[in-house]
């Protein structure tokens, strides 16, 4: 979960204050234009919902339903379209390793024993120590659309290793099982299989197994390791960076990774160097009722530039697993990091039993001037996702940008999204995300552009799209656009409206909340809610396109403008997750 009380950002509300109308037309939500005289407006936030049954989740009261001309059968034949086929076979299985594992339990001792495992320095101890007495003051944050039941924190071990695992400069002394695991899943460690032009840092459970291409980075000055050998071999740069973009006390989740987090990335670009690869870590779950606690932290220098990939998968257990991570970007004057990932934590059984509960908080810092960070992210998998990767301008002409697609299935929960916070001059940021929701579950899209009083001719443009599939699936999007003083509000489709000379516009099916704190700013949103139903597949089978050959060109077409963004190393795990494990090709 992403911080949403820093920077002097008010938490989002989940709840409405006016409920959505009752639609008719399956396709479009139609707005009809409304008024509002500055004299007597007051700031509001209104919810566009969509009405669902869950058995992990209620029903918000005065939701609009979306029905649409689909029969019982055909949303039958596109869930079985749909149907996650083959994460079992190639993702959910498990391996029996050889670990050492501590006892369930979270306490100071606890953070001792793991900080003693690391052999790390006093202040990384003291650290995790502040950070703990952080989290003991906090209460679980309840606003998110996200229901699941209390987690017990004294019910998780928070430390799992392999007994024998390589040394930092060989795979040798390796379990050759562990070699092996890798191989299965498509991440060859060795010397000979290894990925020719990417250095991966793959982690099981809450340690680093090996590290690719460490030496040949060295040459180019460029520090890749796990963020455990880096705490040892860089202290001073870990310490100056560690928290400045995510500081423990941001929020409850962030609190707990800093008082527990195992293992997890490091990469440091110096001044005026292309990364001459990109990097790559890959998070694995093995060991049952363990969590997994990774920190990320990623540093560009001066005019530097880093391309970052991120993958993950778990087995198919019937409990459910805490995931609570922090990653952290810190860009330097000229410096650009594009940082991408595909998700695909286990999602749990067709009835929503079992998966991962992904509780992240990504950000990243936009600190010198004409910086740039961007975050690419294709999520498909886990019970539950939280997380708002972010981006603040704080240097002038700096970018940030988001491009998502997020979709749910069967009994799925997501509440994810971005924050995008201008403090510098001339700042620009891009937001566009995709969502899709299938069966029962509940896709939300939550968004936050401030504008800050210093940010002079700031600009935004966000698009939020969400596509339902199935007359039972929830799709709901909370845009928050943080400005000053109203002149005129008009909500409709396709319609601009301005704020002290603040051109603004606004088309589909979500509501924003606008406050402007600068005039020179411009802030665009548009949004839409769109839904496949049976004509449109009709008019594909009328043409010799069969049910899986349609569903793949609608969702490719409907995703379009965040594919184009991933890297072409991601490109064949996209196209089978996206095309959603279908049988046949994405065309």
């Amino acid at each position: 979960m992403a911080s949403l009380l820093s920077n002097t950002i008010p938490h989002f509300s989940p709840k409405p204050i006016k409920d959505s109308p009752k639609l008719n037309k399956p396709f479009s939500f139609q707005i009809k234009p409304i008024f509002f005289k500055p004299s007597k407006l007051n700031l509001f936030k209104i919810r566009a919902d969509v009405g669902f049954e869950s058995k992990t989740a209620k029903t918000v009261p005065g939701n609009s339903e979306v029905t649409g001309t689909s029969s019982t059968s055909s949303d039958d034949k596109i869930r079985e379209i749909l149907r996650n086929r083959d994460y079992n076979v190639k993702f959910g299985f498990n391996m029996d390793i050889d670990s050492f594992t501590i006892p369930k339990g979270l306490s100071k001792e606890t953070i001792r024993l793991i900080s003693s495992l690391k052999e790390e320095p006093d202040w990384m101890l003291d650290f995790r120590l502040n950070a703990f007495e952080r989290f003991l003051k906090m209460k679980e944050p309840k606003w998110s659309d996200n229901e699941h039941p209390t987690i017990d924190f004294q019910d998780i071990c928070y430390y799992s290793a392999p007994k024998k695992k390589p040394t930092v400069n060989s795979l040798e002394e390796a379990d050759p099982e562990l070699i092996k695991y890798f191989d299965r899943l498509g991440i060859p460690l060795t010397e000979r299989n290894r990925l020719a032009n990417v250095a991966v840092d793959a982690v099981l459970d809450s340690v680093s197994i090996a590290t690719t291409h460490r030496k040949t980075l060295e040459k180019a000055g460029v520090i890749f390791c796990s963020i455990s050998e880096a705490i040892k071999e860089y202290p001073d740069l870990v310490r100056k960076y560690l928290g400045r973009v995510v500081p423990s006390e941001d929020n409850y989740y962030s609190a707990l990774n800093s008082a527990v987090f195992s293992d997890g990335s490091f990469c440091y670009i110096p001044k005026d160097t292309k990364c001459p690869m990109q990097i790559s870590t890959y998070f694995r779950i093995n060991a049952m009722e363990t969590g997994q606690f990774e920190r990320t932290l990623i540093v560009a220098d001066d005019r530097s530039f880093v391309e970052y990939l991120e993958g993950c998968t778990a087995p198919s257990y019937d409990k459910n697993q805490l995931h609570a991570a922090v990653v952290e970007l810190y860009c330097a004057e000229g410096a650009e990091i594009k940082y991408s990932t595909v998700q695909n934590w286990y999602a749990g059984d067709e009835q929503g039993k079992g998966g991962i509960y992904n509780f992240v908080t990504k950000r990243g810092l936009c600190a010198g001037d004409r910086s740039k960070i961007s975050w690419t992210q294709v999520e498909t998998g886990s019970a539950i996702t939280w997380k708002y990767p972010s981006v603040v301008l704080e240097g002038d002409d700096t970018v940030g940008e988001f491009y998502s697609v997020a979709l749910t299935n069967n009994y799925q929960q997501a509440d994810t999204g971005t924050k995008m916070i201008h403090k510098g001059k001339n700042t620009r940021s891009r937001i566009i995300s995709k969502g899709i929701s299938v069966g029962h579950s509940r896709n939300c899209y939550r968004g936050l552009v401030q504008v800050q009083s210093k940010a002079d001719n700031a600009r935004n443009s966000s698009q939020c799209d969400s596509m339902l599939i199935g007359d039972t699936a929830a799709a709901n999007t909370y845009p928050y656009i943080q400005m000053l003083t109203w002149r005129r509000l008009l909500l409709a489709d396709d319609v601009k409206y301005s704020a002290n000379n603040n051109l603004i516009s606004f088309s589909g099916s979500s509501y924003p909340t606008t406050k402007v704190k600068n005039p020179t700013a411009r802030v665009e949103h548009e949004a839409s809610t769109s839904k496949i139903g049976e004509d449109q597949l009709f008019y594909f089978q009328q043409r010799g396109i069969d049910y899986e050959k349609a569903m793949a060109a609608m969702i490719s077409g409907f995703c379009r403008d965040v594919f184009n963004e991933l890297p072409d190393e991601f490109g064949s795990e996209v196209n089978q997750l996206m095309s959603l494990k279908l049988e046949g090709s994405v065309g």
